[in-house]
């Protein structure tokens, strides 16, 4: 362990890897609404943030999990087409309270190509946020919609039966046959859209 007088123990939430204290810093003084996305064990949290001088508030906000609980999500709570469809209902909440643009915050996570992150940035900028990210940095459409996921889930189950029951094991419990994600994913997306257009926010379906 280091030591000497010059030596600083980080604060706790920097040991944890929780806070990047120089980002938020910079947001701080931005003074930028942001989107926030956090990955757990289990679900995946965007919220929009906004900072004042006596703390951030939170704005609006939308999990996996309620996907799960609200539309019948019954797909992976933490794969890129839950980031999506989790980004597209936030984006919805917040441009219903007037929202109209935000800055993508992702914490201490190393941005890559193709990101649940991005997808869940991708889902907010449908519902009509402006959040400025790289297009090439966004997961392409087949495998926002789990095309990649059936592909494989098919291939599996003809090579192998029971290690397809296996891999799958968590979302055939919940009666989705991964064969189907495509499927499954389209119903949920519609519904996501269908209740945009009842509070007057409608989501762009350019590339559907």
């Amino acid at each position: 362990m280091a030591r000497g007088p010059t030596y600083r123990v980080l604060k706790r939430r920097r040991r944890e890897g929780k806070t990047n204290y120089y980002k938020r810093y910079l947001y701080i003084l931005s003074r930028a609404t942001r989107l926030v996305v956090r990955k757990s064990n289990r679900y995946i949290t965007l919220q929009i943030i906004r900072p004042t001088p006596i703390g951030d508030i939170t704005l609006a906000s939308a999990s996996t999990s309620e996907l799960m609980k609200r539309f019948g999500w019954k797909g992976g709570s933490k794969n890129i087409s839950a980031a999506y469809l989790a980004g597209l209902l936030l984006g919805i909440k917040a441009r219903l309270m007037g929202i109209e643009e935000a800055v993508l915050d992702i914490g201490l996570y190393t941005p890559s190509r193709g990101a649940k992150v991005f997808a869940a940035a991708k889902g907010a900028i449908d519902a009509g946020l402006k959040i400025p990210v790289a297009e090439d940095m966004m997961p392409s459409w087949d495998r926002i919609r789990g095309a990649d996921i059936a592909r494989y889930a098919g291939e599996l189950y003809e090579k192998d039966p029971e290690k397809f029951k296996r891999q799958f094991s968590e979302i055939l419990s919940r009666s989705l046959d991964p064969r189907k994600a495509v499927e499954h994913f389209e119903e949920v997306f519609s519904k996501i859209v269908e209740l945009g257009k009842k509070v007057g926010v409608e989501v762009r379906q350019d590339e559907r």
